[in-house]
């Protein structure tokens, strides 16, 4: 772990990490998109209504930070964007995977002789 800044306000609370989240329903994919304001910014496909979108950040955070579903709560903004989370796992945990799900993507290595593309450079 670096002493980089993560971007998003991590606290903890002994038996687990809490952080803000900004939903963002009815995306064309889920997955973690960013930060927002000190939050985490969450896709879902699912639309904001009869809790979908809920069950599936639930799903999207789970995945991302490798926990089961029991372990992710919405512990305030059930019906709104906005949202407070909690993951019941150890801090070092949660913060190395926010530190690797926020790392910028890293470029494809680049072969002199073939260049960007699969075609040999012409001469």
């Amino acid at each position: 772990m670096n002493g980089a800044p993560l971007g998003v306000a991590l606290t903890t609370d002994g038996a687990g990490c809490r952080f803000g989240v900004r939903a963002q329903p009815g995306a064309r994919r889920s997955g973690v998109v960013g930060v927002w304001n000190g939050r985490l910014k969450v896709a879902v496909r699912a639309p904001a209504q009869d809790g979908r979108a809920n069950e599936e950040l639930i799903e999207v955070l789970a995945e991302a930070f490798e926990t089961p579903r029991r372990a992710v709560t919405i512990e305030r903004g059930e019906r709104a964007q906005l949202k407070d989370v909690r993951i019941a796992a150890p801090y070092a945990q949660v913060e190395t995977r926010l530190r690797e799900l926020l790392a910028p993507p890293e470029e494809p290595e680049v072969d002199p002789e073939r260049g960007a593309g699969d075609e040999p450079k012409r001469r």
